[in-house]
């Protein structure tokens, strides 16, 4: 399967941002893609929003799921992006949505893990998310939701892998600063190699996040990648049998002696 990221840099309203993905879901579909990938807060930057946020989220959300079912079933592509659900309190949740390319919605995870590193506080504005660990099918492939910050805790990507993720989708809007660059790459390079499943990464490109939107395949190898650009898309070919041929000769999820959450047996 053809599978994109698609970077860009989101204002604070759902109507230009829409027009923004429709343009980049445009070029994937071009390219052949069967799935794109968009970064967290394609919705609406939080930073950027006019009013109360809660207010901003009540009116933008189902306008978001519903535009953007409308350009998944019209280009005929599947697609993940990054918004803010209303949770019924003033704190929303930051949500993913997988819209299939007949416009379904197929499922939707919120954030597990926010923010609250390097001074800033996400869970004093956002929810965290409740529904667990998402993994949905899509044409033969098995995607896994994570998004951003999620990346840190090893445990989410293994849990993921366990439930039989080949593709690990992470919308994010990873902020710049001393060694966060490498951070970034570093860390979705492990969750790749670790679990030895593809990762298809979207970063928001802007005055304060890094951008460097990626696709790696099971080894952590970058398939196709992008810089710091305002707006792009680059598309790489995901398969199975890159998954099988690197589990042969790297077989760690058969080689490990516990599973997460487990004790290690101390018998001698």
């Amino acid at each position: 399967m053809l599978v994109s990221v698609g970077q860009f840099s989101p204002a604070g309203d759902v109507g230009t941002n829409l027009a923004v993905m429709r343009s980049l879901a445009a070029t994937a579909k071009e390219d052949g893609s069967e799935l794109i990938v968009f970064p967290e807060e394609s919705m609406f930057s939080v930073g950027k929003v006019d009013g109360p946020l809660a207010a901003a989220v009540d009116a933008g959300w189902s306008t978001f799921v519903q535009q953007l079912s409308l350009l998944a079933a019209e280009l005929g592509i599947a697609v993940v992006a990054g918004g803010y659900e209303s949770s019924g309190e003033e704190r929303p949740y930051n949500t993913l949505v997988l819209i299939d390319s007949t416009g379904r919605i197929v499922d939707t995870y919120r954030k597990l893990h926010l923010y609250d590193a390097f001074s800033y506080s996400e869970s004093t504005r956002i929810k965290p998310g409740d529904g667990g660990v998402k993994v949905v099918d899509l044409n033969g492939i098995k995607v896994g939701l994570m998004t951003c910050y999620d990346i840190r805790f090893p445990e989410l990507a293994r849990a993921l892998t366990d439930k039989g993720a080949d593709l690990l989708a992470v919308p994010a809007a990873w902020f710049k600063g001393e060694h966060k660059i490498e951070h970034w790459e570093t860390l979705l390079k492990a969750r790749a190699i670790e679990n030895t499943v593809w990762v298809a990464a979207a970063g928001t490109s802007s005055r304060h996040t890094v951008g460097h939107s990626v696709i790696l395949d099971p080894m952590g190898v970058p398939q196709a990648f992008l810089d710091d650009e305002p707006e792009a898309v680059v598309t790489a070919e995901i398969t199975r049998k890159r998954i099988d041929d690197v589990r042969e000769f790297l077989p760690v999820l058969k080689n490990r002696r516990f599973a997460a959450n487990e004790q290690i047996n101390s018998a001698g």
